[in-house]
């Protein structure tokens, strides 16, 4: 067989070649702008250029703190198809951990929004390595205390058009990095290859993957910094997918809003998203007939939420699963032929679940006794390994907690039944251990959120002298001003659906539950919050 490689560059010049006329609709500050795909390649191509004047070289980390754009699409294929490493930077981590990714990527450019450009003042000193800061904006440079900022538009107009990438790129040459949330200790790098993204971007447009095709009008609203959009950007160029990046601090209505007038077939988002998106669709109208499915991933989605958008709102629902190891895609739940035959609520018992592995993968699930047996019950660490799973984690010596002998050890606890499908039943941090008994936070939570009074919930464990450790649940109200229900009304509403020991010892009302940069519930945040809380009553 030939020896061609995997490379970014191919992907691009597909685009080009092919889907010339096919649109890219980008919403920024200063409203809705629509490039062809023609258009958007000469852009890229004298981003790479300017970039290459700048002296970007071979390997060289190139970061960018920005949202879902198309300046942001153009460099996630500039930057790699020259040679150096897209580094896509969480713009929601806190400014020390922002500082410590940069320095640890090493990073010697800096691709920023014009509002996120305060952040970068702030730290300015602290980075050492940038070498130059360019401003990605509509308008004019905005006054800022950096010396010499670079504007993107006015450096592309000396851009050239016709600039080449590269071909001789090894394949498993290092083309993006993405370091992971960090709940705990500093974030932790991952780098992947134009090999891993290529196959990456493969596997999402196999039929009983997500099956992302040219036709799909998508809406990433995962963001562009964390696990590259799930790869969607990537996949969606190489097919000529039509995209809709939807900009800055958009709301439930104005990704609504979106989804009607581009006619969206797929859109990608975290529970927290979807739930927001559904109360949007309780109080007012809107076309989305076009949706295909709506793809959730980052944690598990209530099965209420699921049934909501199906039978109410017409609208098929996706889940996945991956994280920042995975480049993410691992497991989807697509349906089986023989679902068909099944009842809606079976059905949705299967949707549910996060599904069956990607084709291209491996995985182990291992109990203490080895791996577990599929029938629903067992619980065990999901370990996976394949051609897009990271094998280290960038200069840093945590790899070997979690990359063992060939292995990803996802530190997530799930279950497998006889039809393959996996189950997250928790991470191995978050499980409560009550009595010498496992109870599953993430089941508690999905079944309090199928309550129609309850717009979210999160369960942690807190200290018990008796027991070791007890569930407790904080839950937000849909409207905490108009709804009364009780906290005995709440464990009535568990208590048909769990066993005894299961029931949560106490409710806790909530404003807000705080969550991470990726829109996940912190635990670890409100462990602490609420073991203070408890204390004080006592």
């Amino acid at each position: 067989m030939m020896q061609t490689p995997l490379l970014l560059t191919a992907m691009m010049e597909r685009a080009e070649k092919f889907y010339p006329k096919k649109h890219i609709v980008s919403r920024t500050e200063s409203g809705i702008h629509r490039f062809t795909y023609k258009e958007w390649g000469k852009r890229t191509r004298r981003l790479g250029s300017v970039l290459t004047n700048l002296g970007v070289k071979e390997g060289d980390k190139v970061g960018t703190l920005a949202w879902n754009h198309h300046r942001h699409l153009e460099a996630y294929f500039a930057i790699p198809c020259m040679g150096a490493v897209l580094h896509t930077i969480n713009i929601r981590l806190s400014p020390q951990h922002i500082v410590y990714i940069i320095n640890h990527a090493k990073d010697t450019v800096l691709l920023v929004d014009s509002d996120l450009l305060p952040l970068v003042e702030k730290i300015r000193d602290q980075i050492p390595h940038v070498e130059s800061i360019i401003v990605m904006t509509d308008g004019e440079m905005p006054d800022s205390t950096i010396e010499d900022l670079h504007h993107y538009e006015e450096l592309l107009e000396k851009g050239d058009p016709t600039f080449s990438f590269r071909h001789d790129l090894d394949e498993n040459a290092p083309a993006g990095m993405c370091y992971t949330s960090a709940t705990t200790g500093n974030p932790k790098g991952v780098v992947y290859s134009h090999r891993g993204i290529v196959l990456h971007a493969m596997a999402l447009g196999l039929a009983d993957t997500t099956g992302i095709m040219e036709r799909d009008v998508a809406l990433p609203v995962v963001p562009m910094f964390h696990v590259n959009a799930w790869g969607l950007p990537f996949a969606a160029v190489w097919f000529g997918t039509t995209q809709v990046l939807p900009g800055p601090y958009f709301t439930p209505g104005l990704i609504a809003q979106l989804m009607e007038k581009e006619k969206v077939t797929v859109a990608a988002g975290v529970p927290t998203i979807w739930l927001g998106l559904l109360r949007e669709l309780e109080e007012n109208s809107y076309d989305l007939s076009s949706v295909r499915y709506l793809l959730c991933g980052g944690s598990a989605a209530p099965r209420g939420m699921i049934k909501t958008f199906e039978e109410k709102h017409g609208i098929p629902f996706m889940h996945a699963y991956g994280m920042t190891e995975t480049s993410p895609l691992a497991v989807v739940a697509s349906m089986k032929s023989q679902h068909e035959m099944l009842s809606n609520e079976e059905r949705y018992d299967v949707k549910a679940k996060q599904g069956i592995l990607v084709p291209g993968l491996e995985m182990k699930i291992l109990g203490k006794d080895g791996e577990v047996e599929w029938n629903g019950r067992e619980m065990g660490e999901l370990a996976l390994r394949g051609p897009w799973i990271a094998s280290e984690y960038y200069e840093d010596d945590r790899t070997e907690d979690a990359f063992r002998n060939g292995w990803l050890h996802t530190g997530d606890v799930v279950t497998i039944d006889e039809e393959g499908y996996i189950k997250i039943v928790d991470r191995t941090k978050d499980l409560i251990k009550s009595g010498g008994e496992w109870i599953s936070s993430v089941d508690l939570e999905n079944a309090l959120m199928s309550h129609e009074d309850i717009f979210e919930a999160a369960v942690v464990a807190v200290p018990h002298e008796e027991w070791q450790e007890r569930p407790v649940a904080c839950v937000v109200l849909k409207d905490a001003e108009k709804r009364t229900v009780t906290e005995e009304e709440i464990i009535d509403f568990l208590r048909p659906q769990f066993a005894k020991w299961w029931l949560p010892d106490k409710v806790i009302f909530m404003k807000e539950i705080p969550k991470t940069s990726v829109g996940k519930f912190l635990k670890m945040a409100l462990r602490d919050e609420i073991q203070n809380k408890i204390s004080q009553e006592e």
